[in-house]
């Protein structure tokens, strides 16, 4: 795809979505030139010696070359594989090393479903350089929101702000999955999961599995979370109330059959703990099937 730069207009529908895009470019930056170039939009342009403040978000994903990225936090290497993660109202410069030049794609966007992405996101909070590498699932992401903005069909804006928030999940499970991918931990995790499934109706010994893999239940336990962001237990848990849910609405097992088929310990704990997961007890979710 050859270079491009395009401002997109948004509608009071559009920002009315929650998320919209403002700009959409790529640039392939020759070595030896200065950056930005001249002839960048007045509203995007800026000197090395002021940096620039946007009212907008913007990531720029960096596929080739090397460069810096320097904010209020501090100084930041960018190298093939970049992520750029521009905050609105966030000072701040970036740009190739003068020798190399670099190959950039960028969107810019805002929105209230930005701002919780990029502001309150555990993971993306503070966020400012992500080395993920050259990824296709992200660049094809990108394109997909090129052809978009280029074509400007009705509902442009919509589609694009499902495939920026696609984007932005897909960089959150590059960041949780990282410390896992070929790991033997990993592998534990995705036994446990499964073994959980198969065993949806017993107590299942996690400390057993972890001790007979060599490892320590507590460290289990942590990685577990981290990777599924909840804990063994709840996990199998909320195994065992989706498959009563699914009992509930299909079967005429009574209440103290289900509990007793998936392993709880009385009826009166099976319906407190399904009405604190599902927000209603399990007679009344057995209501809305015979109305």
């Amino acid at each position: 795809m050859e270079d491009f730069f395009k401002y997109i207009s948004a509608s009071e529908e559009d920002k009315d979505w929650g998320l919209y895009l403002n700009v959409a470019g790529k640039s392939k930056v020759p070595s030896g030139i200065s950056y930005p170039s001249a002839e960048h939009p007045s509203g995007y342009h800026f000197s090395w010696d002021k940096g620039r403040t946007l009212n907008e978000y913007q990531i720029n994903y960096i596929t080739k070359g090397t460069g810096t990225l320097e904010n209020a936090r501090g100084k930041f290497a960018v190298k093939p594989g970049s992520l750029l993660i521009i905050r609105k109202g966030e000072w701040h410069r970036y740009r190739p090393n003068k020798n190399e030049g670099w190959l950039e794609h960028y969107i810019g966007f805002d929105g209230m479903f930005a701002n919780h992405f990029l502001q309150e996101n555990q993971i993306l909070q503070g966020q400012s350089v992500i080395h993920c590498g050259v990824r296709e699932d992200f660049i094809d992401t990108y394109y997909k929101i090129f052809e978009l903005v280029r074509n400007e069909d009705p509902g442009n804006q919509h589609i694009a702000a499902g495939l920026v928030i696609k984007l932005l999940g897909c960089i959150v499970a590059w960041e949780k999955q990282k410390n896992f991918s070929g790991k033997p931990i990993e592998k534990l995790i995705q036994e446990a999961r499964f073994y959980m499934r198969e065993h949806i109706e017993e107590e299942v010994d996690l400390q057993k599995l972890a001790e007979d893999n060599c490892i320590g239940y507590s460290y289990f336990r942590k990685m577990f979370k981290k990777y599924t962001g909840i804990s063994p237990h709840q996990y199998h848990l909320d195994l065992k109330i989706m498959r009563s849910k699914e009992l509930i609405l299909t079967t005429n097992k009574s209440m103290k059959e289900i509990s007793y088929e998936l392993g709880f310990q009385s009826i009166h704990y099976f319906s407190r703990i399904f009405k604190k997961k599902v927000g209603q007890n399990p007679s009344e979710l057995r209501g809305t099937v015979t109305k």
